[in-house]
């Protein structure tokens, strides 16, 4: 069933606060995608909740909780992917949304799962309950793409920065080269850092900067993903100097 588009316009102020909500799980979700919910009673919304970490609660269930007791009549669910409809580790928020008494629940992007995939709309649909789709779609699928590439292709999604100038080149002539992009550039990086659960680096570059690999944000404690190191012939390994990469406090454990 399609929805007009006037019906989703009216939607969208409450789906891009579920949208802020899901990002607030930024980076801290893999291997589940970042998600964000919320209730709206008589156009005001009263309780928000998102799914923060791996095997956590989920944005729905959440939302319940922080409300705390039945959501009034006419109250509608909003939530930015489709509600799960499997019990997994925390239940099927699908029972959950049933079990409150919600008779609308408006949702962003469908599960892309193609095992899921519009299961929870059925769900919903069969206990009496009137779904709304499609509601910031782009913005909702795109909140999750590393996610979204997982579940359909099987792969993993990989992401390639380079800084060159505008000539092509990555260093000057004597082969200096230091923050050819600008400070924005670099907190755009660090903040997609972030996002992914891995960085990888030839050993040229292991060589040359010594770098931490880790994601550094103002106001957010340093951060280090697991590290891949493309060194074929070992050399970043036997030099003693180059500790930021193998010894300092974030790589335990984390480099590959």
């Amino acid at each position: 069933m399609i929805t007009p588009p006037n019906l989703l316009t009216k939607h969208e102020p409450f789906m891009r606060r579920a949208l802020e909500l899901a990002r607030q799980g930024w980076g801290e979700t893999h291997p589940n995608p970042m998600v964000g919910a919320l209730i709206v009673e008589e156009g005001r919304i009263v309780a928000e909740g998102y799914h923060a970490q791996d095997g956590g609660p989920h944005a729905e269930r959440l939302a319940l909780l922080a409300r705390g007791k039945p959501p009034r009549p006419g109250a509608i669910m909003y939530v930015t992917l489709e509600p799960c409809s499997t019990p997994g580790r925390t239940g099927a928020c699908t029972d959950a949304i049933i079990a409150a008494g919600f008779k609308h629940v408006v949702v962003g992007a469908t599960d892309p799962n193609p095992a899921h995939a519009g299961k929870g709309f059925e769900v919903l649909r069969s206990a009496g309950i009137e779904v709304t789709s499609g509601v910031l779609e782009t913005e909702c699928s795109d909140l999750n793409l590393i996610f979204n590439h997982w579940v359909v292709k099987g792969t993993p999604l990989i992401a390639a920065k380079s800084a060159v100038t505008l000539d092509g080149r990555m260093a000057c002539r004597t082969g200096e080269s230091k923050w050819i992009t600008g400070e924005q550039a670099r907190a755009d990086v660090h903040r997609w850092r972030r996002l992914f659960p891995a960085i990888a680096v030839g050993a040229g570059t292991v060589m040359k900067d010594n770098p931490r690999l880790t994601a550094r944000m103002a106001g957010v404690e340093e951060w280090c993903p697991i590290r891949f190191v493309f060194d074929g012939l070992l050399r970043t390994v036997v030099d003693k100097q180059l500790a930021d990469v193998y010894t300092d406090e974030f790589a335990s454990g984390r480099l590959w």
